[in-house]
């Protein structure tokens, strides 16, 4: 299941952002009159096709494993959880309906009608992302249910979907999602730049997605610290685990790296109460530590501490990147001229795919040993049936070769790229698109 979430992960975030940069880019381009930009949406809506096609084989499998790896969990709380499954089918179709409609109408439609079509495949792609993080959500706070004698009884499907996790988490998914797509797109375009590619067209590929991404990240840092103050009062173990935070009381410290070892965080560097700043505002906040959980309820702490000091520290360096260009861009209407920009732009894609994976693996490992927070263990769900390994090596075999036909035909798409021709007037080093 981690194999699985993690590869289709980072397309969900392309198929939630991609849309939005594309209808970004039709604006621009029926507004206009923009050639390059026309150049940009026929490059950007194959690479959204081919991207939409294999996340829909991965997000399949990853459909069937619910129930073949989770029986336990399904067979008890599929009725509490159905709903946005159900919900998310339903604007699964919506995208795909309307992505064929722009993908094949081009010479049918007119610019403009052709770009409405994309609104749809917009909104169904944060749709579709936001019903299946309500899901995880309900996970992590379960509710919407009573259990009696071992059964489920008052089932409350909506109460289950909006439940106090749905805010923090769906919100944060989908602003990591318009990073992760703004990022990896705009880093195609500076490794370009950075091999002598500084004609108009790269730099306007560079500048929408970079843009979408930049305004985003000082929000996702936002609703990270609302997702933090969240734990405190929702899942305190899982933010001690986050923190390597041992002794509860006051004047918590914030411990960035270092490795748990007995019953202590060593080798990290301490900021004396800065955690209980950041929780309630006053080093005489006090946050619970580990200390006070039985060994066999707390998560794997050094693999949680270090995913999130991960998440974090590229969640800085992204804003740092942003502010830098924001900046540059306030005062002269032009990329930094800085070698050093493009070079990191170019590592800001991976670096905001590692931080939602990171990210996935604190949600996911920090909540253990529960799948359902406080109702059912994880050892409780899993399918005990033996041999399952070998369905896990003929998934990870699928993923290999999907993983090698998606690089493959991005690349030829990459390759089929129209060179400008040498008669084209090319820019000013000052001219960059507005």
């Amino acid at each position: 299941m981690a194999l699985s979430l993690g590869w289709h992960i980072v397309l969900a975030c392309m198929g939630v952002g991609m849309p939005v940069l594309l209808l970004i880019a039709e604006w621009r381009a029926v507004r206009r009159g923009d050639p390059d930009c026309r150049r940009l949406i026929e490059r950007w809506a194959r690479t959204t096709g081919v991207l939409f096609a294999v996340g829909a084989v991965s997000g399949t499998i990853l459909s069937f494993e619910l129930g073949l790896l989770w029986p336990g969990m399904m067979g008890l709380y599929g009725e509490v959880i159905g709903l946005p499954f159900a919900l998310e089918g339903f604007a699964f179709f919506i995208e795909a309906i309307f992505i064929g409609i722009y993908l094949y109408t081009g010479g049918l439609l007119s610019p403009a009608v052709r770009a409405w079509t994309l609104v749809p495949v917009a909104v169904a792609g944060v749709a579709s992302a936001f019903f299946v993080v309500t899901a995880n959500a309900w996970m992590n706070q379960p509710r919407g249910f009573t259990l009696e004698g071992g059964r489920i009884t008052r089932v409350e499907p909506w109460a289950a979907m909006f439940n106090p996790a749905t805010p923090p988490q769906t919100v944060h998914m989908i602003l990591a999602a318009f990073m992760v797509a703004g990022f990896a797109t705009a880093s195609v375009y500076a490794v370009a730049m950075l091999r002598g590619r500084r004609d108009r067209y790269h730099r306007l590929g560079f500048a929408i997605p970079f843009t979408v991404a930049a305004i985003v990240t000082p929000f996702q840092i936002l609703v990270g610290d609302l997702a933090a103050r969240f734990l405190a009062h929702y899942q305190p173990v899982k933010l001690a685990a986050m923190e390597g935070l041992y002794r509860t009381g006051p004047d918590a410290p914030l411990t960035i790296g270092g490795f748990a070892t007995g019953e202590e965080l060593r080798y990290g560097l301490e900021i004396p109460g800065a955690l209980s700043i950041l929780v309630g505002e006053s080093t005489d906040t006090v946050v619970r530590g580990l200390s006070e959980v039985p060994p066999a309820d707390r998560p794997p702490v050094t693999v949680v501490h270090l995913a999130f000091d991960l998440m974090v520290g590229i969640g800085f360096f992204l804003l740092a990147l942003s502010a830098w260009f924001a900046l540059t861009w306030w005062r002269r209407r032009d990329l930094p001229r800085s070698r050093w920009f493009p070079r990191l732009a170019a590592l800001s894609g991976l670096a905001a795919a590692v931080a939602v994976e990171a990210g996935w693996v604190v949600t996911e490992v920090g909540r253990q040993p529960w799948i359902v927070y406080g109702r059912m263990r994880t050892a409780d769900a899993v399918n005990p049936a033996p041999g399952l390994w070998a369905g896990f090596l003929i998934v990870s075999a699928v993923y290999v070769v999907l993983t090698v036909v998606t690089v493959y035909v991005l690349r030829r798409l990459a390759g089929g790229e129209r060179p400008l021709a040498p008669q084209e007037p090319q820019p000013e080093p000052g001219q960059v698109p507005s």
